[in-house]
């Protein structure tokens, strides 16, 4: 921002008398020199006032024309909105900067030379258009063109109006961080208030506004970095009264700038509020809001060495995603996915579909390795909680004394060995979505009143808290156990059982679908050799007839199994009977089926149509008369279910 050496002795060989006095004579030959054409600078100007001249001249400019230009309304709104925040930051400044400078005027234009602001006695319109190619040389426009620091005396302005003001001006640029100028500062003196001081003065004072806008555009970029954290951010005074909260903050508790100087506490009610004077990290937190709905986060607190301190936070249902994304908690197959053709089969799709529709609790029944969990995660990706998370517990794996905290959740020192912090519970990683309880009938009993309470209010507590939270969660449950003889043994809760078994369905076994076996043993196939890199194409005669005999007591899991087995052994394109498990082979009957008393057809039908053939030796007359139902209609439903007399007559019935 200095002055050119030619710059500084040309004024100090003017001298004060020139300054305050009259006119230069050897400026005004020189402006009539250039304005006759000369092309040559005359010693009595300096060089870069004649280059100025030079070029007015060449613009074909009328130094008789000091009118100002303006630029249209609607571009200065525009402008005078672009440049809010320098316009604030130079107002303060040039007031100030007036005091020492009472009978002139201070302007404030833009880099294109556009004035925005002006204080002073001979004021200078705002909206007017100082470009030296514009206004001809005048020192705001002379500042632009140099991009300096410069001063024009009255007599080396172009117009012949401002020359015969006799007014002399000093600009010095406005720049930002990285030294590009933003606007021109702009201070006009009568003679006797100019001098060597004023240059030094306009040149702070450009400074000092550059500061501020370098200040205000690093806090921009802060505050930048705030709003787009994927956290919550409060920063309270030393009262704890909110200073600032960024956009994900106002997000989480629903509110807006307005709370800025309001207590903390008017974010909503919470257990922070005895700890905001220590530092604190991942506290798990709950507040209650206004319109009393709770928000559970993550809260962090760190004191500042000024006072106040910063609270950040992070929800706890974005934290649970991003955990349910790194476990994989998602369902991947669908209704189109089953396999099979069967009646039998068709009967439990259709339940599950009608299932899928609905946000009801839902019993899944069936023997292990029926697919049960493939059916929960169908009903889950047929129903609106697709998007959501599918989270798969098996309940008969987890130790009867840290079921509830898997479920639940606890919190820090709940028990010996508790994680620092605490731990969500699986219902709570299944906010939003379907949770998955298989072999419901081995939870403990304890469990079980909790799991009672989460139907019926929404809410899970942790293990050693005092509060609740809510969830929204669908539950699927499944088991293998007949859980009406449960409830009657007193080994299952009959309240639970009835809010379990709002909707239901039964997937068949294997063997009461037996024409689905050589589609379901192709489709293994299929699989198996492309992960293996075999080329087994299918199976010979034999191999089939026989998956098509056994019994098949694991169902689809062991079938499943058996066929990786056989596409490993096997040499040729097709699966041979010696490349199939030994049991396959020994045509073993089918597998009788375990006794179990009959109950009420509403509630598990093929349970009961079961067992009651059971009990007769497969005999359809005496099951119907023990079912209470007529024989064609015992036919109907059997032929319905895949049911078959013939597999109920190799077992002796039961005394």
């Amino acid at each position: 921002m200095a002055f050119s050496v030619q710059d500084l002795d040309y004024l100090t060989a003017l001298g004060p008398a020139a300054l305050n006095d009259g006119p230069v004579p050897a400026l005004e030959q020189a402006w009539r020199a250039c304005l006759a054409g000369e092309v040559e600078r005359p010693a009595g100007v300096r060089q870069v006032i004649w280059d100025s001249w030079r070029r007015s001249v060449e613009a074909g400019l009328d130094p008789a024309d000091s009118a100002y230009r303006f630029v249209a309304d609607e571009a200065l709104a525009a402008t005078l909105a672009t440049h809010r925040v320098l316009i604030g930051a130079a107002a303060h400044v040039m007031h100030g900067l007036l005091a020492y400078n009472p009978r002139g005027h201070i302007n404030l234009t833009d880099a294109r030379g556009t004035t925005l602001y002006f204080c002073g006695l001979d004021i200078t319109p705002v909206g007017s258009r100082l470009l030296e190619s514009v206004q001809g040389t005048n020192c705001t426009g002379l500042a632009l063109a140099e991009d300096r620091l410069v001063y024009v005396l009255a007599e080396e302005n172009f117009a012949t109006g401002l020359r015969q003001r006799r007014m002399h001006c000093a600009a010095a640029p406005i720049k930002n961080a990285q030294g590009q100028t933003l606007a021109m500062l702009t201070l006009t003196a009568e003679p006797g208030w100019f001098h060597f001081h004023t240059l030094g003065t306009v040149q702070a004072a450009a400074e000092a506004v550059s500061r501020q806008m370098a200040l205000h555009g690093l806090l921009e970029e802060q505050q930048a970095v705030l709003e787009v954290l994927n956290e919550g951010l409060v920063v309270l005074d030393e009262r704890g009264c909110i200073k600032a909260l960024n956009r994900y903050a106002r997000q989480l508790f629903g509110v807006g700038p307005e709370l800025v100087g309001s207590p903390f506490q008017r974010l909503g009610r919470s257990e922070l509020s005895d700890v905001l004077g220590e530092p604190v990290r991942d506290l798990d937190c709950t507040f209650h809001l206004q319109d009393r709905s709770q928000l559970a986060c993550l809260v962090s607190v760190c004191p500042l060495e000024q006072g106040g301190v910063i609270v950040s936070l992070r929800e706890n249902r974005r934290i649970r995603e991003i955990t349910r994304r790194i476990i994989g908690t998602q369902a991947r197959y669908t209704f189109e996915t089953i396999q099979g053709g069967s009646r039998a089969i068709h009967d439990a799709l259709h339940l599950g579909r009608i299932a899928s529709r609905s946000d009801s609790t839902t019993l899944i029944l069936g023997e292990s390795g029926t697919g049960k969990e493939l059916f929960a995660q169908a009903i889950h990706n047929g129903s609106d909680r697709h998007k959501g998370p599918f989270v798969a517990v098996n309940c008969g794996a987890i130790p009867r004394d840290l079921v509830q905290s898997e479920l639940f959740g606890h919190v820090e020192g709940a028990f010996t060995g508790a994680t620092r912090g605490g731990s969500a519970g699986k219902f709570e990683l299944a906010d939003g979505g379907t949770i998955f309880l298989d072999e419901i009938g081995d939870m403990s009993f304890d469990a079980q009143v909790s799991l009672l309470r989460v139907l019926q209010e929404g809410e899970v507590t942790r293990v050693g808290a005092k509060n609740s939270r809510r969830v929204d969660v669908r539950i699927i449950a499944a088991t293998h156990r007949n859980l009406s003889l449960a409830v009657a043994e007193g080994a299952f809760r009959e309240d639970l059982y009835y809010r379990l078994n709002v909707l239901n369905l039964t997937v068949p076994p294997l063997r009461m679908r037996r024409e689905d076996i050589p589609l379901l043993a192709r489709h293994f196939l299929a699989r198996f050799a492309r992960s293996l890199r075999k080329s087994v194409q299918g199976f010979a005669p034999e191999a089939l007839a026989l998956l098509s005999a056994y019994g098949w007591p694991g169902n689809v899991r062991e079938l499943e199994n058996s066929i990786e087995r056989a596409t490993n052994l096997a040499t040729g394109e097709l699966i041979q009977a010696s490349d199939l498990p030994l049991e396959t082979r020994h045509r073993a009957p089918a597998r009788a089926y375990e006794p179990q008393p009959a109950q009420d057809l509403s509630s598990h039908e093929m349970q009961a149509i079961a067992a009651a053939l059971h009990s007769t030796g497969g005999n359809i007359r005496l099951a119907a008369r023990q079912l209470n139902v007529s024989r064609g209609g015992l036919y109907n439903k059997m032929s319905r279910l895949g049911l078959n007399a013939a597999d109920f007559r190799t077992s002796t019935p039961a005394p």
